[in-house]
């Protein structure tokens, strides 16, 4: 019997000791999602080894595409959003998420479909891989071994990069995204040269070590942005197309582990209206009016405040054609920090590293994956078990 509960439990104000006691994360955790992601950088290794050897290079015979759909759901469709913002805007073809079944209708055999899928076995990346086939369009899998996703790709006569499942998709960003970058490179659609991954890789492992369970909150950026989060709505901005993918990312973890509603979005848009939610009744006006010699710890949940993240760039693109120039972007983000100063809105600020577009996007998805985990911990919720998925799930299939 479903009641609506089965299997919630956690706390609805967050246990700042727990995150500085190893030994309690490691109980809330039993799934070993900090484990998971501590793996990014090893699954950047492994995949680019698995992808070696998957003769991606067929994909060139046919010259380069019309198009490049990017067929897949939640994680899967996210290394869409990583290809396109890598790729660049002089990248010679357009590249399409596609987060539903089948493909769009005008896709035919001039075209490439990338079907994703972590399991695989989503409808959505089992529909685009077998639609993609019979329509003649070149076709590219990526998915577990031995799934139905692989005999799709089998029958196709397409390649297939396993990626083993070794985590939950949410988890396994960088196992699904970097065969699909060397799909696209295998196709002259993007640069992306051993040195890159390389660095990437080097990249996650030392935000992983930073973000470890037994580094303190004082020292740990991700345990240091949990607790500024916690209790909040979060919003989250990108100041550039690439930062905007690490915000948007950024989303789906705060609401898949630690169940946190968030908006996120690019700050050009936000510009155009959203960046009103400072003035509203979660900001400003609620920052107006909080009482400072009022008690933190009693307080009712009407306190509820707004917290800004914001992810910026500072890009490779001062020498590029790009829509938004670096300086233009730049001036944004200061304004919009300083918005928030004068509404007494908090902002936490990560700023990108690297010397690639890749490895600057690591580095702003790194710490803000172990953050909503630990924010998942401090409230005492598993971030990998979520019982209104299964309920859903359950329920869809009645």
């Amino acid at each position: 019997m479903i009641d609506g509960t089965a299997g919630v439990s956690g706390r609805r104000d967050a246990d700042e000791a727990l995150l500085d006691n190893p030994e309690a994360l490691a109980e809330h955790d039993p799934g070993g999602m900090l484990r998971h992601t501590a793996s990014a950088g090893a699954q950047v290794r492994e995949s680019a080894a698995l992808a070696a050897e998957a003769n991606l290079g067929v994909l060139a015979d046919d010259g380069r595409p019309r198009a490049v759909v990017i067929a897949g759901i939640g994680t899967a469709g996210r290394t869409g959003d990583v290809l396109a913002t890598v790729a660049g805007p002089r990248c010679p073809v357009p590249i399409i998420g596609h987060r539903s079944a089948g493909v769009p209708g005008w896709v035919g055999a001039a075209d490439v479909v990338i079907a994703v899928s972590a399991s695989g076995r989503s409808p959505e990346a089992l529909g685009a891989a077998e639609a993609a086939h019979r329509r003649g369009a070149r076709l590219v899998a990526v998915g577990a071994p031995d799934s139905q996703l692989q005999s799709i790709a089998e029958q196709a006569r397409a390649p297939f990069i396993p990626v083993p499942r070794r985590a939950p998709a949410r988890a396994s960003l960088w196992a699904l995204t970097v065969p699909v970058l060397l799909a696209a490179r295998s196709l002259g659609l993007v640069k992306v040269n051993e040195a890159d991954l390389a660095e990437t890789a080097a990249r996650l492992d030392a935000d992983a070590d930073r973000c470890r369970s037994a580094a303190e909150s004082f020292v740990n950026p991700a345990k240091s942005l949990a607790l500024g989060l916690a209790g909040s709505i979060p919003i989250v901005w990108g100041s550039s197309p690439l930062a905007t993918v690490a915000a948007r990312r950024f989303g789906d973890t705060l609401s898949a582990n630690a169940r946190y509603p968030v908006v996120t979005g690019a700050l050009g848009e936000a510009g155009r209206g959203r960046v009103g939610l400072l003035d509203g009744v979660f900001g400003g006006l609620a920052e107006g009016e909080r009482d400072i010699f009022a008690d933190p710890a009693e307080d009712d949940g009407e306190g509820t405040r707004l917290r800004l993240v914001l992810l910026r760039d500072g890009g490779l693109n001062a020498e590029e054609d790009t829509d938004e120039p670096l300086a233009v972007e730049e001036r944004r983000a200061d304004a919009v920090q300083t918005l928030a100063e004068r509404r007494g809105v908090r902002c936490d600020v990560v700023t990108a590293e690297g010397g690639s577009a890749l490895e600057r996007l690591a580095s702003l998805i790194a710490v803000p994956d172990f953050a909503s985990i630990y924010l998942a911990l401090a409230h005492g919720l598993d971030p990998m078990a979520v019982p209104a998925i299964t309920e859903m799930k359950e329920l869809s299939n009645q």
